[in-house]
């Protein structure tokens, strides 16, 4: 049996997790608390193997309590449970002990598969926290789904001259085109994106992975 504690100043939140948690037959709620505080008094007690921690809490913080579980002799698993994405926060948490975190827009398979993760001794994102940490790391945003008309060959590559920026008449005399044939180039992916302008164009090729 998997013994499972929640820390949540929520108690509708708390309602929400204990349904997910009675469709597993190996796990148990053994306790909640809505304050950092509260809950660490339970844990001295309870027999915990997982605890499920929100960051945002009144007084003392998630990431509080992760640190005085890790100088503690508390021998748990720690998954961070927030609708917080700041990478910041959620370096730190992990820096300061917790073994996954996971979002609380996040489905019941989810959760499930970070519990039974953790408890085999390894580390658990969700998928959507892994690409925010990513990002942060390399700077790199996966492109959102492309609802735009796909670009012609010679736009893809008008439009790759343009994001080096070079100027019309240098993007003519690169391909062996007028500068008049660059301009129709430019109106025709503009008028596909509904750009104003060819900043906007930038910003919408960039966005939409617009180049693949």
């Amino acid at each position: 049996m998997i013994n499972i504690f929640i820390i949540d100043d929520h108690k509708m939140v708390i309602e929400g997790i204990e349904l997910m948690l009675e469709q597993e037959d190996d796990f148990q709620l053994v306790g909640y608390a809505l304050t950092g505080e509260q809950g660490m008094e339970y844990l001295k007690s309870l027999p915990v193997d997982v605890l499920l921690l929100d960051i945002n809490l009144p007084g003392l913080n998630g990431i509080e309590v992760c640190k005085i579980i890790r100088k503690s002799n508390l021998k748990l698993k720690i998954i961070a449970l927030s609708m917080l994405k700041d990478s910041s926060l959620i370096k730190m948490m992990l820096k300061n002990g917790a073994d996954g975190y996971v979002l609380k827009n996040a489905g019941r398979d989810e959760v499930v598969a970070a519990i039974r993760t953790v408890m085999e001794g390894k580390k658990y994102l969700d998928q959507e926290v892994n690409d925010i940490i990513i990002s942060s790391i390399t700077g790199y945003t996966a492109p959102k789904n492309n609802p735009f008309p796909s670009l012609s060959r010679r736009e893809k590559e008008v439009l790759g001259l343009i994001l080096d920026e070079l100027t019309t008449k240098e993007i003519a005399e690169k391909l062996f085109i007028s500068v008049g044939t660059v301009e129709t180039h430019r109106r025709n992916m503009l008028a596909k994106v509904g750009a104003r302008n060819t900043a906007g164009l930038v910003r919408i090729a960039l966005e939409y992975g617009l180049m693949k």
